[in-house]
């Protein structure tokens, strides 16, 4: 047994059997996998990795398991799926995930190819566990995925904690401890006592908060699509190679930077100097969802159209095509989906015990921005092309407000 010193939890405890896991390449990478990809562009704390928030999940998982009564095998195995649960994740995070996701048909989920890495399944073999349980943890297929992949699960206890404290936000408040100790097991998986409702909403008030202050900033946001372009740019270039993109999901940040400062794509290496100089595109629109036809809001919004997109409003300004990006964010999904709580007579679902839930979803749908972005100095032309391109409304006085 180890322990490692969090500055999150405290020491974190890593049993015996997982310290070979810990070790071996694919959870190493993660350390060099920074957690909120380009956001330390606006909070300059945030250069925590994907390797501390594992840990993080690792130890939450691994007490959860126990407070549920789990066997000492199934905890094992929770704690491993925890640990390894992102190693499918490529460099800079989700910020590289919609490229790889459309182009090399990359899911960070599906992990059995890095399960396989000599090393890794030479450890798990070791410690007696069973490589297609965990890989169906990771996926969600399991009947204890809700461990670490659910609305309340120990990965999203982690990183909203973890995010908050490397950002300095004060909107990531969890009380992990009071969700763990309320939760339950039922048929349907994972839930929640009825003492446990205020720190489930606590959870989803801190996921609500953080989605603009930290994962959608607009600036973190300009900076994905910059990243994205450099990766479509470099990947249509024509050099030998370019098309297999099969080795970029292994490559840690540092790795993708080399890539892509070498790549035959000038506006490739333009891009990614411009990222690595925080010389960046600045917003030439910005809208919310009453400003834009229902056609655009979309759950899982399609790269190859975005371009399309920012082909027409670019030919309109009369700018080059890489001048322009159009970012669709994806429309979120509603929290707390299938989270149920049991009293003393019956067994509900959250949004029926709890009238937060409801509010929360729709002000997260009101969060959602429509962004296009170009150069400072065309900020002004592409703004009106967009506008007409794109079938904006004029904003209405709330919208001003707002």
């Amino acid at each position: 047994m180890k322990f490692i010193k969090d500055p999150v939890h405290g020491y974190v405890e890593v049993e015996a059997e997982l310290l070979p896991l810990l070790d071996s390449p694919p959870v190493q990478r993660l350390r060099h996998v920074k957690q909120l990809g380009f956001s330390y562009l606006v909070y300059p704390g945030a250069n925590h990795t994907r390797f501390e928030h594992s840990l993080g999940t690792m130890h939450l998982a691994t007490i959860l398991a126990r407070h549920l009564g789990l066997d000492p095998a199934d905890v094992l195995l929770i704690g491993a799926a925890g640990l390894l649960h992102d190693i499918g994740h490529g460099p800079f995070s989700h910020t590289s995930e919609a490229f790889l996701s459309e182009f090399a048909g990359h899911d960070h989920h599906q992990v059995d190819h890095l399960l396989g890495d000599p090393a890794l399944a030479s450890a798990i073999e070791e410690a007696d566990l069973d490589t297609a349980a965990i890989s169906a943890l990771i996926r969600g297929e399991h009947p204890l995925a809700d461990l670490i992949h659910g609305d309340l699960d120990a990965d999203r206890m982690d990183y909203l904690l973890r995010d908050a404290h490397y950002t300095g936000v004060p909107y990531g408040t969890v009380d992990a401890q009071r969700l763990i100790q309320s939760s339950i097991l039922h048929e349907g998986g994972l839930g929640i006592r009825e003492s446990g409702v205020q720190a489930a909403e606590s959870l989803l008030i801190a996921r609500t908060l953080m989605r603009p202050a930290v994962y959608f900033h607009h600036t973190s946001r300009i900076a994905t699509s910059m990243l994205t372009l450099a990766l479509c740019e470099h990947a249509g270039s024509g050099e030998p190679g370019n098309t297999d993109l099969r080795a970029i999901p292994l490559l840690d940040d540092a790795g993708l930077c080399q890539v892509l400062a070498t790549s035959k794509s000038g506006v490739a290496r333009t891009l990614l100097a411009g990222l690595m100089e925080r010389r960046l595109y600045k917003r030439a629109l910005y809208v919310g969802r009453d400003q834009v036809g229902g056609s655009l809001l979309t759950s899982e919004p399609s790269l190859r159209r975005m371009r399309a997109l920012a082909r027409e409003v670019a030919e309109a300004a009369g700018r080059e095509e890489w001048e322009v990006i159009v970012d669709i964010a994806p429309f979120p999904a509603d929290m707390s989906m299938g989270v149920q709580v049991r009293n003393r007579t019956a067994t509900l679902d959250l949004s029926l015990v709890s009238p937060l839930v409801n509010t929360l979803n729709e002000t997260r749908r009101s969060q959602w921005r429509l962004g296009v972005y170009a150069p400072r100095e065309q900020a002004g032309a592409v703004e009106q092309a967009a506008v007409e391109a794109l079938h904006v409304k004029k904003a209405t006085r709330q919208d001003t407000l707002a």
